[in-house]
């Protein structure tokens, strides 16, 4: 999955099997390890609680593997899942800055290569040139949006969007919606608008609420999720710049701790570079000890 700090956890984990020390300060030196990677202070606690009662007497190898057992148990494993052949709509949100709009073109042209019909909102009317940056990388991805001016009712763009997709009978309707607005209240008031008008105009319809991350952000990312899973749900993260992270861990903490799951993963900058989140290659890259 090219994560950046692929050899850094399970090298310095290895380093501290090989130590030797005595249990206490071993649990203690992976316990620090583990928050510093991003999984999370409750997360990596509740790790070493379990890595503790099975540890004994294992070597570095056994250990590290031991320790990818225990993070794969805790963490929320759920591949993406759509209507087969039948209209699926993935709402979009998260902070601006997380690759949001970025990963809304990736998204159309992953399903678009596969075989798909998919049309695209531009829904975030608020922020500067965002429906212009959408619109560049749905020409690139070579699949419709439908769009409105700047500053012009997200909700209005969203119903005609439900419209237009049943007319062309997609099979994905994703829509992209803003990051911020004068405040949290009013942007979750916002998204929450969008998701009775997705109701009620497509009752019968899989509506995914799905949350961009920003693999680079750490613990702020488990903070993102937590805010807007209390307010609105969130049934799947893709986790952006998965290739720039340095650490890796917030995948384990997001998943972990708040129970959801991992869907898409940014690896990169081109269009092509989002792919389905592999938790078995992820935990070997992040715990490698090469």
């Amino acid at each position: 999955m090219l994560l950046q700090g692929r050899t850094l956890l399970g090298k310095r984990l290895n380093g501290i099997f090989k130590a030797k020390k005595g249990d206490a300060s071993l649990l203690s030196d992976v316990e620090e390890l583990l928050i510093t990677a991003d999984f999370g202070i409750e997360f990596s606690d509740e790790i070493v609680r379990e890595f503790k009662k099975t540890a004994s007497g294992a070597n570095p190898n056994q250990l590290c593997s031991l320790l990818k057992s225990i993070v794969k148990e805790r963490m929320t494993i759920r591949p993406f899942r759509s209507s087969d052949g039948q209209l699926s709509v993935l709402l979009i949100f998260g902070v601006n800055g997380t690759g949001k709009t970025t990963t809304v073109g990736k998204l159309a042209y992953f399903f678009k290569q596969k075989g798909k019909k998919v049309l695209v909102a531009a829904a975030d009317t608020y922020r500067d040139a965002a429906i212009e940056q959408l619109a560049v990388w749905c020409g690139r991805a070579d699949v419709p949006i439908i769009k409105q001016y700047q500053g012009s009712d997200p909700g209005a763009v969203v119903y005609d969007s439900c419209d237009s997709a049943l007319s062309r009978q997609v099979q994905f309707l994703i829509i992209d919606t803003a990051g911020r607005l004068h405040n949290k209240q009013q942007l979750m008031e916002e998204l929450s608008k969008m998701g009775r008008i997705l109701e009620k105009k497509l009752p019968e319809t899989h509506i995914a609420k799905i949350l961009t991350l920003d693999a680079t952000t750490g613990q702020n990312g488990i903070s993102q999720a937590s805010l807007f899973n209390e307010y609105i749900g969130v049934d799947g993260i893709i986790l952006t710049k998965l290739d720039s992270s340095a650490k890796g861990g917030v995948a384990c903490g997001v998943s972990g701790k708040l129970g959801i799951p991992i869907l898409f993963a940014g690896v990169g900058e081109g269009i092509e570079d989002l792919v389905e989140f592999n938790i078995d290659m992820y935990l070997e890259e992040l715990f490698s000890l090469n």
